[in-house]
């Protein structure tokens, strides 16, 4: 649903993919995810699906927490937004939708035409001038 993308710190370079929510992200060891980087709370900040289906970000009011380079405990995230906590610049993204597949019903398309077309040219063929 959402994936992280990790700039700086213990993480950088990963991407981690969260699909439950809400998701906790801190030092402590029961976070969804866990960084040690220095300025990372126990349990930071956390990411909830509010109901009218937009991701907001939860800071605790101790920690420090930036949505692009703002100061937040409380922010409705958007895609490509860079968070920052302690020493961690994390990437919010949305997680790209998966194509569904067509290949059986295209098949299915192509052969009513082929079907179709052969019988206009037989009704073509067969019938009288």
């Amino acid at each position: 649903m959402i994936q992280f993308r990790f700039l700086t710190g213990s993480h950088s370079g990963t991407f981690h993919r969260i699909a439950q929510f809400p998701c906790s992200i801190g030092r402590n060891a029961s976070a969804d995810i866990r960084l040690e980087d220095s300025g990372v709370w126990d349990r930071h900040l956390e990411i909830d699906l509010s109901s009218d289906r937009s991701f907001v970000l939860h800071a605790r009011p101790e920690a420090s927490a930036f949505v692009n380079g703002q100061r937040t405990e409380q922010s409705i995230l958007k895609n490509g937004d860079l968070i920052e906590i302690g020493a961690a610049k994390i990437q919010f993204w949305l997680d790209p939708t998966r194509q569904k597949d067509f290949r059986l019903r295209e098949f299915f398309t192509w052969m009513a035409l082929a079907i179709l077309s052969v019988g206009q040219v037989a009704l073509i063929y067969w019938l009288p001038w």
